[in-house]
């Protein structure tokens, strides 16, 4: 949140570096070619490419009458793949001809090293080659071609994979064996057996997939409580899907920590500047009104940045004319509460930088905020960390198990507030876009360690606290565009934004395109939608009109536009913005939208 003006971040990548690889010894009498369509003779067929990135184009070609056009945009490198079936223990040859900067060509998945190679300048064709040589067990390799990150469009023609051909993959058998192990309020641990010749399982809640992972476990989570639920289980390789387990049921446990703690159906959440002006001009707690149903009080913020050592205290009279008494700020939290109102100390914010690297700024962070919440007599926390506060360690890269110690500490920290205060405590967090949506494509520094390492740095704290977490209202503002579920970019302002950015919440998504590590869903009621205000509060600003469109469609699947759910969440619970200062600069314009908006 902005205490003066709008921090878009911004993505940061570093190229990674490549070479040319020497060519292999001669193929054998018996190698083909495997590169199916590798002239792009007949259009994409066989192949895939990021975002709708690639087209086939008539020119320039460099033989035939066709030929592959990438073009990168945003965040994506318009990468082209195949899925290619080859012999295990046995040699490969990759080449191809290509046009453009920075052009890459590889191959994934070989079971031994994956090889690219790369030309940083070809303004005419220009061949590339590589080799390898396959695992003991690999039966399928993934080639592909990239251009890179704010690059123009790349051509690539001729694409060729030669060497010993595979032997036809079979369809995996149905898994058997699934079992449910104890449930909690939110979540069902599932096993069954391995299947072979599965490179990865589809599970099933019902009738909809919610996970697809690469071992024979998962944990379906974001589910209600006191609930009855059947599961079964697929195995996939690159033949397809098999048919499902058997179905096996198990009932959630009553009550929950992740529940809302005396929160209505649906609910308006804001930060109100109680340190602070911004100017928006102070707004007394008493004065407050009635429509906001949590308030956060902005900001708790450190001594310094590592220290962990949380202050707060009411704005100076020198800033703030018109700040009441501590004596009246707290009698009107009280009052606040008596009403049925939430009020929360906000940790962070953009200038309030918390990096938890050491256990003693952890167990000095949880004894800080305590003394806060104890103080003013609140009834939980807000999460609001920006800037540099959260990033993960390069080989960090499973959000279920994270090792990044500011990471690991807040989650620890967390966890330990929730114990001391019991199931009322009222947990929310507000992270950016960056934190959140872009670990669909990115997470921490990437495979070759050059990727902003803050990108997706909120998934492994959100996954961990979600049955402790009561709402979710990540910031969609101050944002560049992001990727959503349809592999489309949506920016700010208007109600695909907040459908996209929302539906990627509610249905899950695997983390920077890794199948095998998938973010689950999270409830309908866990989820806010951030918005600011007015036009001064923050970039990305909605009109009423397209903020009432986004909640229509997510809650009622109408007036959708282009971009399709994949699901319909009326028990959303509500809207959250920035803040409470800058509505009523506005005139209340937010807050009375929300006030006459019909959920039914």
């Amino acid at each position: 949140m902005d205490r003066a003006r709008p921090l878009t971040l911004l993505l940061a990548g570093v190229l990674a570096a490549g070479g040319l690889a020497a060519l292999g010894p001669a193929a054998q009498a018996a190698d083909a070619e495997l590169a199916r369509n590798g002239g792009f003779e007949a259009g994409l067929d066989g192949w895939t490419c990021t975002a709708g990135s690639g087209a086939v184009v008539s020119t320039p070609v460099r033989s035939g009458t066709k030929a592959l056009q990438a073009t990168p945009a945003g965040s994506d490198n318009a990468r082209c793949s195949q899925t290619v079936t080859v012999k295990p223990n046995s040699s490969y040859t990759l080449s191809g001809w290509v046009r453009g900067s920075y052009v890459y060509l590889g191959a994934s998945g070989t079971g031994t090293t994956d090889v690219s190679t790369w030309t940083g300048s070809a303004p005419d064709w220009r061949r590339l080659a590589t080799t390898f040589t396959t695992g003991a067990s690999t039966t399928s390799v993934t080639i592909y071609t990239h251009g890179w990150y704010g690059t123009p469009a790349y051509q690539a023609d001729d694409l060729s994979l030669f060497g010993p051909g595979g032997d036809p993959v079979q369809l995996p058998a149905a898994p058997t064996g699934l079992a449910a192990g104890s449930p909690t309020s939110t979540s069902v641990p599932l096993t069954w057996s391995a299947v072979s010749g599965a490179t990865s399982y589809n599970v099933y809640r019902g009738t909809t997939k919610v996970q697809t992972v690469g071992g024979t476990s998962a944990t379906v989570t974001g589910l209600t409580a006191s609930t009855a639920y059947t599961f079964q289980v697929s195995a996939v390789n690159s033949a397809g899907e098999s048919a499902k387990s058997a179905t096996v049921s198990a009932t959630t446990t009553g009550g929950g920590g992740g529940g809302n703690p005396g929160l209505p159906a649906h609910a308006l959440v804001g930060y109100l500047h109680a340190s602070f002006a911004n100017g928006s001009g102070y707004t007394r707690m008493a004065d407050v009104p009635a429509s906001w149903d949590v308030i956060n009080l902005a900001f708790g913020e450190p001594t310094s940045v590592t220290s962990g050592d949380i202050r707060f205290s009411l704005c100076p009279a020198t800033e703030c004319p018109n700040v009441e008494s501590v004596a009246d700020f707290k009698a009107a939290i009280k009052a606040k509460q008596a009403a049925g109102k939430k009020v929360l100390i906000s940790i962070g914010g953009q200038n309030g930088q918390v990096q938890l690297s050491t256990t003693a700024a952890r167990d000095t962070f949880v004894s800080s905020v305590s003394k806060i919440i104890d103080e003013y007599g609140l009834d939980g926390l807000d999460i609001d960390f920006e800037g540099h506060s959260l990033s993960l360690q390069t080989g960090d890269n499973d959000f279920r198990n994270p090792t990044s110690p500011v990471i690991v500490n807040l989650i620890s920290a967390v966890k330990t507030l929730k114990a001391k205060y019991g199931q009322n405590f009222v947990l929310t967090m507000a992270p950016e876009t960056f934190f959140v949506q872009l670990g669909y494509q990115y997470y921490g520094s990437g495979p070759w360690g050059g990727q902003d390492p803050r990108a997706g740095a909120y998934l492994p704290v959100i996954h961990a606290l979600r049955d402790d977490l009561t709402l979710l209202h990540v910031q969609d503002y101050n944002s560049g565009s992001i990727m959503g579920l349809d592999n489309q970019y949506h920016s700010m302002g208007g109600a695909d934004f907040h459908i996209a950015m929302t539906d990627m919440l509610l249905t899950g998504f695997p983390v920077a395109g890794n199948t095998e590590r998938f973010f689950p869903a999270l409830r309908a009621d866990q989820v806010a939608i951030g918005l600011p205000a007015s036009t001064q509060a923050g970039n990305g600003h909605t009109a009423p009109a397209e903020v009432n469109k986004a909640l229509d469609c997510l809650t009622k699947k109408v007036d959708c536009g282009s971009y399709q759910t994949h699901g319909t969440w009326p028990a959303l619970r509500g809207l959250m913005t920035w803040s409470i200062n800058w509505d009523r600069y506005n005139q209340w314009r937010f807050s009375n939208n929300f006030d006459a908006y019909n959920w039914s």
